[in-house]
């Protein structure tokens, strides 16, 4: 299993903890926050971005391309009201280098989008999400209820 925790600082501004120790930084847009860490929906693009881009870099560095340079842009369209769930998402990946095979670049592309990006695939198969909480008392009681 894998787990995150995040905890909150001040305003609207929390920090994540992976179970790697990595850890980052998040606050609200300057509407409720301070604009001075990344919001959860940038997140959420990134790890697309970076998951569909790892798959792809290791499938292109297999077929032995020359790559001099590699970016994915990710876009997303949000709904109007709440919970402004992203409606359209769209990733381009800009891949440079030498000598690059076109059906390599576009097959690596597509395992990595259809087979290999757990982020995507998640996105895509809509998880169960379970919730529950914790009221812990100043006195030390304990009080919790998960559904």
């Amino acid at each position: 299993m894998v787990e995150a925790r995040v905890r909150y600082l001040d305003g609207v501004q929390f920090v994540g903890e992976a179970s790697s120790g990595h850890v980052v930084f998040m606050d609200g847009d300057s509407g409720e926050g301070k604009n001075a860490g990344l919001m959860p929906t940038d997140l959420l693009l990134i790890g697309l971005g970076s998951c569909s881009g790892m798959a792809a870099l290791s499938i292109l560095r297999k077929k032995k391309q020359d790559l001099t340079g590699f970016e994915i842009v990710v876009k997303g369209e949000k709904e109007d009201e709440w919970p402004k769930k992203f409606t359209t998402i769209t990733i381009e990946f800009i891949v440079k280098g030498n000598n690059l095979s076109e059906t390599a670049v576009k097959r690596a592309i597509e395992l990595s989008m259809e087979k290999y990006c757990t982020v995507k695939a998640t996105l895509e198969g809509s998880p169960d999400v379970n919730f529950g909480y914790q009221i812990v008392e100043e006195s030390n009681t304990l009080i919790r209820e998960y559904e």
